[in-house]
């Protein structure tokens, strides 16, 4: 069933999406006259290794860099990608993957392989489910760059700060996973664009539902800035990569 409803939505979508796309491929292309694609190898279910479509949001070659973690003031970003990271278009490519079956609509975010090589036992549970476009973390990370502004080193910042949480969240959305949550988190996905306040409250409502820990509530309504933390299945805070 979950793999009809990401080809039917993924069908759909992406010819809603068309004349938003048509335009956004224009405008990256007339910035460089280069290709207004970018296909990030990710690493998938069960471990596969697939070619995640993106609308190019920065500078040719920008990967030789190896900053897999990419924070707002990022000078490998363009100016027409800071708007298409802006508005999330650079996801609506992905709906390519999810018709596919290299993606589906909603599960844990896809990672590059020098991440998912560091996940520990517990967090490689993330790899026994189809990527998604969106899940828990990709509504209460949507700010990830700004996160990561200003850090010394984004990919560290990143395993300190962002990757506990989103792996918790990932395992969360895999132990409870269904049809109904799915589309839950379609829905708040676009109410984030509008009010991410609105869509962490129904996020947060979620998840206590669910029964989750307090800690990972505390990341969702947050009322301090994120510190370093431990993630799932390791025994110390990430240090080095």
């Amino acid at each position: 069933m979950k793999r009809l409803f990401d080809v039917i939505d993924s069908f759909l979508g992406l010819i809603v999406a068309s004349p938003i796309l048509i335009v956004a491929m224009l405008m990256v292309w007339l910035q460089d006259f280069r290709s207004p694609f970018y296909t990030a190898p990710r690493v998938g279910k069960n471990g596969t290794l697939f070619r995640m479509v993106k609308l190019r949001s920065m500078v040719i070659n920008a990967d030789t860099s190896e900053v897999d973690s990419t924070s707002s003031d990022d000078n490998r970003i363009t100016r027409v990608g800071c708007f298409i990271r802006k508005c999330k278009l650079d996801e609506l490519t992905q709906l390519w993957n999810v018709l596919l079956g290299d993606m589906s609509l909603v599960g844990p975010r896809p990672n590059v392989k020098r991440e998912t090589d560091l996940y520990s036992n517990e967090e490689k549970k993330l790899l026994s489910v189809h990527p998604g476009i969106t899940d828990f973390s990709s509504i209460v990370f949507s700010d990830l760059a700004e996160i990561l502004q200003n850090c010394d080193d984004a990919n560290i910042a990143y395993n300190q700060l962002v990757r506990p949480w989103k792996s918790r969240l990932g395992l969360i959305y895999i132990k409870h996973q269904s049809l109904f949550l799915d589309v839950q988190l379609m829905i708040l996905t676009a109410l984030c664009l509008i009010s991410k306040k609105r869509a962490l409250s129904y996020i947060y409502n979620i998840l206590t539902h669910l029964n989750v820990s307090k800690d990972v509530l505390a990341v969702v309504k947050p009322d301090k800035p994120l510190v370093p933390s431990i993630p799932p299945g390791l025994s110390d805070i990430v240090t080095s990569r």
